[in-house]
């Protein structure tokens, strides 16, 4: 039997197959003024989905949630609509990697392109393709603007290497940190430097950064500072002086209630490094492909040893990560730092897409950024007896609640309401709810999200 969806989806294709085309034609239709007024409505124009219920998953993941949950059902540009019929608007862009919303027309149109020419879907890293080597390339061009490739080439201390054949941030970022353990040369044992709160990674090590299996690892320091706090850095610094093995830091702390950390604290950083012989890595898993510059050290004019890269590097259509490093730091073997499908070449086709779509829109990406992160400042000044501040940058936004309830009951009911919201209130001082959007947003989706939490928080709790 050749394979067919019907087969494949079993016992659900039927009304399965025909929500997916009635949805599909729904939101595609639509303009999104229109989307946007129906936000967290029924969208009763599509027929009701039967869809397999999660029984088999994880605990944490819901198993056994039978009763109707809210999966999704399809997607489009900002929005997407759940197996209930109900209409969202996503506000954190997929799980922060949907750079460009869902399904873009022109992204699938590169991809189907590509396969169309024959560009394999991966292959051993032994033998990479055309489009991953030109995403090497371009990436190099990204993290040291100004420069010539044959200039930078030539210069092993500039950004000029990259791992590409990787598939995850996590695998990039235990890459850089094995590189650091390697070049470390101090007397004593190595130390780590980190931003309390920052997250790189799921790998072992990367979690023993953030506090982690402290019993596990031994000969090896994690020294946690907290963010744009100079004294503090410059004291652990004077401390472990050559035995800070590197430092380790987020541009914006996604994990940590979206904190900006300030181009003066990372610049300070850079300067503490050389002084004392440690390397500095910046991971832009996060913050990566959601700036015009692409890259965000590029944006502020800072040099680190590491930039990582992943998350909205393909917006959303298949893992792919990078390391771009200094090339005198270019020590691993060639198994040492791997994934088996991170040489993934259809995915590196539409990561040049990506970048394409965001230097072709670096003015808009820019106007609509700096609205949106104003629209929350002006939010936090209006309701300042429940909101501390606005935090983060441009589509990478949150608000700062003072009580952690009143956090959680807002983030409950602006799901509740249709808004795809993140909120950040399960560690201790912790009440923010966050936003990342994708960067199609446009200047009506900023009105209308910035009245819709307004009109949120005007309400009682």
């Amino acid at each position: 039997m050749p394979l067919d969806f019907e087969h494949l989806m079993g016992d659900y294709h039927g009304c399965y197959g025909a929500a997916l085309d009635a949805g599909q034609a729904y939101l595609r239709a639509s303009a999104q003024a229109a989307l946007l007024k129906r936000v967290g409505t029924t969208v009763n124009e599509v027929p009701a989905p039967v869809c397999p219920d999660k029984r088999w998953f994880q605990r944490s993941y819901g198993r056994c949630v039978t009763d109707a949950p809210e999966d999704l059902l399809i997607g489009e540009g900002l929005f997407y609509l759940t197996e209930q019929r109900k209409l969202f608007l996503d506000c954190t862009a997929g799980h922060y990697q949907m750079t460009w919303g869902y399904d873009h027309p022109e992204l699938t149109a590169l991809l189907r392109d590509g396969i169309e020419r024959g560009i394999v879907w991966d292959n051993h890293s032994n033998i990479p393709s055309a489009p991953v080597k030109r995403l090497t390339e371009k990436l190099v061009m990204l993290a040291t603007p100004g420069r010539s490739l044959d200039e930078l080439q030539d210069d092993p201390a500039s950004l000029n290497t990259v791992l590409a054949g990787v598939a995850t941030g996590s695998v990039a970022c235990a890459a850089a940190m094995k590189m650091m353990l390697l070049h470390h040369s101090g007397a004593g044992e190595p130390a780590f430097v980190v931003l309390d709160g920052n997250y790189h990674g799921t790998d072992l090590f990367a979690q023993r950064l953030r506090g982690m299996w402290p019993d596990i690892f031994c000969n090896v320091k994690v020294v946690a500072v907290q963010p744009n706090d100079p004294e503090e850095l410059c004291a652990v610094f004077a401390e472990h002086g050559e035995n800070v093995a590197g430092f380790w830091a987020e541009p914006v702390m996604m994990n940590r209630e979206a904190i900006l950390v300030q181009p003066g604290y990372l610049h300070l950083a850079r300067e503490l490094c050389d002084e004392n012989g440690a390397l500095m890595a910046v991971d832009e898993i996060q913050t990566g492909f959601w700036f015009p510059e692409v890259i965000y050290c590029a944006r502020i004019g800072l040099q680190p040893d590491f930039v990582v890269l992943g998350k909205g590097m393909t917006a959303g259509f298949h893992p792919l990560a990078a390391l771009v490093y200094r090339g005198k730091l270019d020590v691993l073997e060639q198994y040492d730092a791997i994934s088996t499908n991170g040489n993934a070449a259809l995915a590196a086709l539409v990561a040049l897409g990506c970048i394409a779509l965001i230097e072709r829109n670096a003015r808009e990406i820019e106007r609509i950024g700096r609205a949106w992160h104003r629209a929350m400042e002006e939010i936090a000044a209006e309701f300042a007896d429940r909101l501390v501040e606005a935090r983060g940058i441009g589509h990478m936004s949150g608000l700062k609640f003072r009580d952690r309830e009143d956090c959680l009951s807002f983030h409950r009911r602006a799901v509740e309401r249709g808004l795809w919201l993140r909120a950040h209130a399960y560690h201790e001082g912790h009440s923010t709810v966050l936003t990342k959007f994708a960067l199609p947003m446009g200047e009506r989706a900023v009105d209308w999200t910035a009245e819709a939490l307004r009109g949120l928080l005007r309400e009682r709790r």
